[in-house]
C-alpha cells in the first residue's frame, strides 16, 4: 500500500466535519443552516396549509400552490412570504451540505441551492390568476412565466440534488443510515410529479402536486436533521470515516459519478 493510499481516509475526514477541535463557529453555522433545513419546509408546508383554507370559492384542495400566491387569491402575501423562507433556508442549508461533504458532494448540494434561490424567485414572481383557466383570462404576463419557470427549476433541481445525494451518502458511514429514506422520498416525489404534469388525477392534480412537493420536502427535514444529529468525534480520532473503513485499513473511496 503506498503512502497516498494509507492517508487517503484522513484527508477525507478532514473534509467532510470538523471535530471537537474544529472551529467552533462553523460548527454553529452549520447546526444552524440544519435547522433551516427544516424549518423552511416545515413553513412552507404550514403556509400552503393555511392559505388554502383562506380561500374562498374553491376546494381547500382544488388550487395549485403557485395559484395561492396569485394576484386574485386571498392574503397571497401568506404564501409568497412561504416560497421566500423557503427558498432562504433551502439556499443555506445546501451551503452547509456542501461544506461538510466537500468537493464530493458538491454537485448536489449546489443543487440544493439553486432549487432554493428558484424557489425564492417563484415568491416574488408570481403567478396571475389562482385558477389556470377562467373567464377574462388572455395571456400571461412576464412575470407570470418567470415564475413557471423558476417553478420548474425548483422542482427539477431539488429531485436531481435528493437522487444525487442519496447516491453519495450511500458510501459515508455518518450518512448511510439517510440514504435510502432520501432516495425513496426523491422516487416518491417524481412519480407524483409525474402524475401531476400529465393532470391524470384530472380534479385531484392540486392534491398530487402536494403529495409530490411534500415527498420532497420530507426528505429535506430528513437529510438536515441527520446534519443536527451527528455524532462528536472522539478526541484525536478524525471525525467518522467511508464505509467499509477500519482500524489501520483505508475505507472505500467515495465514488458518486461527479
Amino acid at each position: 500500500m503506498d503512502k497516498d493510499e494509507s492517508t487517503a481516509p484522513a484527508r477525507w475526514h478532514t473534509n467532510c466535519r470538523s471535530g471537537p477541535g474544529g472551529d467552533a463557529g462553523t460548527v454553529k453555522l452549520r447546526k444552524l443552516a440544519a435547522i433551516g433545513g427544516i424549518a423552511g419546509p416545515v413553513l412552507f408546508t404550514a403556509g400552503w396549509v393555511v392559505s388554502s383554507l383562506r380561500q374562498t370559492g374553491v376546494s381547500a384542495a382544488g388550487v395549485q400552490l403557485s395559484g395561492l400566491a396569485a394576484d386574485d387569491a386571498r392574503d397571497p402575501q401568506i404564501m409568497m412570504a412561504a416560497f421566500v423562507v423557503l427558498g432562504a433556508c433551502s439556499a443555506g442549508f445546501g451551503a452547509a451540505l456542501g461544506q461538510v461533504g466537500g468537493r464530493r458532494w458538491s454537485a448536489g448540494a449546489w443543487l440544493v441551492v439553486v432549487a432554493g434561490t428558484a424557489a425564492v424567485a417563484a415568491g416574488v414572481f408570481r403567478r396571475d390568476h389562482m385558477l389556470l383557466t377562467g373567464p377574462g383570462f388572455a395571456g400571461e404576463s412576464w412575470h407570470n412565466q418567470v415564475h413557471d419557470v423558476a417553478s420548474g427549476v425548483a422542482y427539477a433541481a431539488m429531485l436531481a440534488a435528493l437522487l444525487v445525494l442519496g447516491w453519495c451518502f450511500r458510501h459515508d458511514r455518518d450518512w448511510v443510515v439517510v440514504s435510502r429514506p432520501v432516495q425513496a422520498l426523491a422516487l416518491a416525489s417524481a412519480l407524483a410529479l409525474a402524475v401531476f404534469a400529465t393532470r391524470a388525477a384530472g380534479p385531484w392534480n392540486p392534491v398530487v402536486q402536494r403529495a409530490a412537493v411534500t415527498a420532497a420536502l420530507t426528505a429535506e427535514i430528513v437529510m438536515a436533521a441527520r446534519m443536527m444529529t451527528l455524532p462528536p468525534a472522539p478526541a484525536g480520532r478524525p471525525p467518522g470515516r467511508p464505509t467499509g473503513a477500519r482500524a489501520g485499513r483505508p475505507g472505500r473511496r467515495l465514488r458518486c459519478g461527479w
